[in-house]
């Protein structure tokens, strides 16, 4: 078999490889006990010597461009392991890996948490770190990058399938296969072996669910003594994303007003007048960015989530007094007691106190708001045209997929929709159902 010229790392290794043996030679004892064996893999002269419980080997690799000295250093509990640990940092050398000895898989996770999402949305952030710090590190996390298998992935991923969703499962194997790309591009691993896995199935989750008119009334009489109410009877009555709510900002709450015949922000012309809107133009989403172009839209508000924003408004600004200098001016329709921005944890541990009170249990979460204004908008006669235009997706497509189990075939529009089905008993402070189809 013919050989490349002696330049090639691998093919000195090689020479070493085929003969199974290094050219070795014993010296006199080192200092501090032990022999130290000379060694030569290729054209490299090192040593191999007794240190703690095993041994310790070294090939000079020349002088660096610094003028400092390169040398090559593994451990291992015998002399073979030493070598073979040798001429596969050697291997590594020539195909341009450079990753430390001990650089693990976790190593890798964490480097892309700390690089691979700058200038993703808070939510996303979270997300990957709660499933990377619960899912991958402490499982595989300890294995080295460069011994990691795809059967390694194999077994990690069929081990989480009685735990976690499908949806779940791809999150973790995207977290592992970006991490690793992460890590090809500097140079800490030839390949991507995550890519060469399947995602398995994961456990049947829980379908999204709508509330039925009874439960949205409950919902919304148990949350007038919460700090959550506007945007409970907002989110249910407009059907914007979560966070698209969490991002409202008090000028995009706009009035129309007559005599100069077009909308205001109500910051400007307060809420003396006969119609409103909200203009959903961002969300918590990186940049504030609203999750596709067709999202920007403006929704007229129905009459009782306009009393709720009026009455929020009220209490915002007592808050706002209260908090003194703590208050954070970021113009925010729903937030903290001292002005900052909504934790998403947080607004679903407070709706599902609502919840629990209305007595329909705590297995709820905000975004079934969303899910519930469809299924009103549906039982009601709106065309499914409008209810994708009402929330902001791109085609009618979107909207089958996504709320198919809340759809049925029909026929009108959002605000007047919502103004029909629902109407504010002054007496009770509930709402009864009183459907008016044109």
């Amino acid at each position: 078999m013919a050989l490349p010229r002696c330049g090639s790392v691998i093919a000195r290794v090689a020479r070493w490889d085929v003969s199974h043996r290094a050219r070795s030679r014993t010296s006199p004892p080192r200092r501090g006990g032990g022999h130290l064996t000379k060694i030569i893999i290729g054209d490299f002269e090192g040593s191999i010597y007794p240190e703690g419980s095993g041994y310790t080997g070294a090939l000079e690799l020349g002088f660096g461009l610094d003028g400092k000295r390169k040398r090559l250093k593994r451990k291992g509990r015998t002399q073979e392991k030493v070598k073979d640990k040798l001429k596969d940092a050697l291997e590594d050398l020539e195909s341009g890996i450079r990753s430390p000895e001990n650089y693990t898989v976790a190593h890798a996770v964490e480097d892309w948490l700390t690089r691979g999402l700058k200038n993703r949305d808070p939510d996303t952030v979270t997300t990957n770190r709660i499933l990377a710090q619960k899912h991958v590190i402490p499982k595989i996390g300890k294995l080295k990058l460069k011994d990691l298998r795809a059967d390694h992935v194999d077994e990690w991923l069929d081990g989480l399938t009685e735990q976690l969703a499908t949806r779940s499962l791809q999150g973790v194997h995207a977290i592992l296969k970006r991490s690793i790309k992460q890590a090809q591009a500097r140079d800490m691993v030839m390949r991507n072996v995550a890519m060469l896995v399947t995602t398995p199935q994961g456990r049947v989750g829980r379908p999204s669910k709508a509330l039925t008119f009874d439960q949205a009334n409950a919902v919304l009489e148990k949350a007038q003594s919460s700090r959550l109410h506007a945007y409970v009877v907002v989110s249910l009555m407009t059907g914007i994303r979560t966070e698209e709510a969490r991002a409202l900002q008090w000028d995009h709450v706009v009035a129309w007003v007559d005599d100069e015949d077009e909308w205001k922000p109500v910051t400007d012309v307060g809420f003396d007048h006969k119609r409103f809107a909200v203009h959903v133009w961002r969300s918590v989403r990186a940049h504030g960015d609203t999750k596709t172009r067709k999202s920007r839209r403006t929704l007229e508000l129905p009459q009782p989530a306009v009393d709720a924003l009026r009455e929020h408004h009220k209490r915002q600004a007592a808050q706002k007094l209260k908090a003194g200098k703590a208050w954070k001016a970021n113009g925010l329709v729903f937030c903290s007691p001292v002005g900052t921005p909504l934790d998403a944890a947080n607004v679903r541990r407070a709706f599902r106190l609502i919840t629990k009170k209305a007595e329909i249990g705590e297995d709820w979460t905000p975004r079934e708001l969303r899910h519930s204004f469809v299924s009103i908008m549906s039982d009601n006669g709106v065309p499914l045209e409008n209810i994708a235009d009402l929330c902001g997706h791109s085609s009618t497509a979107t909207t089958e997929e996504v709320y198919r189990h809340q759809l049925k075939p029909v026929i009108t529009k959002g605000a007047e929709t919502i103004n029909n089905v629902f109407v504010v008993e002054a007496a009770r402070k509930t709402l009864k159902k009183s459907v008016q189809v044109a």
